[in-house]
């Protein structure tokens, strides 16, 4: 019980440190290896990284491209998106602010979600607007604008990402109390396996669990989350996803694509590259080693080579 106080202890102290900006000069590679050693337990072997978690901590290192700023922006995501597949699966923008202030509170709908572009997690679901707190919701979004959320996990997407608000249309399932989330991980432009979530919004009672390509129960697990308690029906919509993730994720090592579907309609998430910022708690190792095998980094470390090669030769 003393060890996994002080194991809790120091989490807590490291992340706090972080937040206020403590090791914001440390460089990646060294944060790395201590935050993987502080929530996985074990050294990061960035050298021969061999499953899931450790690749994505290798990816955030070496595998940076403009366009993953684009892709992790919660505005800019949904023009790529958009674009790439029409804006029919796009859930709708209602406004996008640069500041708290700058938002006409009552010209907005009833009913809105409102987020900001540049983080994750930072989120309010207003479900009737006269019971909104309005002071609490500025203070708390005013300080998410001042933060960037790259230094929190070095996952460098976020990086450069503008700081904003948006705001969008409050989505509801008629046939659902809650609503489900449809999360495929894919692999170079090759759905593998996905995951289905409920009840995100409220950590304590969220339940999911993993499924295959053919919607077959997978032994995947995670220890944070309890998996669902009946067996969920293949959604309407279920070979888009798969066929719109396989063309959103291409060329790409490893990016996950979430989907909704609300009145049998199917509506874009968002994408992400790290999940759980490459720190899955899986509930079998054999999981994390099995989803690692499928994340190619030949490609990407004969690139490396030839960059370190010319630096050499210089």
């Amino acid at each position: 019980m003393n060890k996994l106080k002080s194991i809790f202890n120091r989490r807590v102290r490291f992340s706090i440190l972080s937040r206020i900006g403590l090791y914001n000069m440390m460089a990646d590679d060294k944060y790395l290896k201590k935050e993987y050693l502080l929530w996985c337990g074990k050294e990061l072997d960035l050298n021969n990284p061999r499953t899931f978690n450790e690749k994505l901590q290798w990816l955030k290192l070496y595998d940076r491209k403009d366009i993953y700023t684009s892709m992790v922006d919660k505005y800019e995501a949904k023009l790529i998106v958009a674009e790439a597949i029409g804006k029919e699966y796009i859930i709708p923008t209602i406004g996008i602010y640069e500041r708290f202030d700058d938002i006409d509170f009552s010209k907005l709908p009833n009913r809105f979600v409102m987020k900001c572009t540049h983080d994750s997690g930072g989120i309010v679901i207003c479900k009737d607007k006269k019971n909104l707190d309005i002071k609490t919701i500025r203070k708390r979004f005013n300080s998410l604008l001042k933060n960037n959320f790259y230094y929190q996990h070095r996952e460098w997407p976020y990086k450069n990402v503008r700081p904003r608000i948006i705001i969008e249309k409050y989505m509801e399932d008629n046939n659902k109390k809650s609503m489900r989330d449809y999360k495929f991980f894919c692999f170079n432009g090759e759905p593998k396996i996905m995951y289905i979530s409920e009840g995100l919004e409220d950590h304590k009672t969220a339940k999911m669990s993993f499924y295959d390509m053919n919607m077959n129960i997978t032994t995947c697990r995670r220890k944070d989350y309890k998996p669902l308690d009946y067996k969920p029906k293949k959604p309407a919509n279920f070979d888009k996803m798969k066929m719109f993730s396989s063309i959103l994720s291409k060329g790409i090592p490893h990016l996950r694509v979430d989907w909704y579907e609300i009145n049998g309609k199917l509506y874009f998430g968002e994408l992400t590259f790290s999940t759980c910022a490459g720190m899955v708690p899986f509930a079998d190792e054999v999981w994390n080693i099995k989803l690692g095998d499928y994340i190619d980094l030949e490609p990407l470390l004969v690139d490396l080579r030839k960059k370190q090669d010319g630096k050499t030769h210089e």
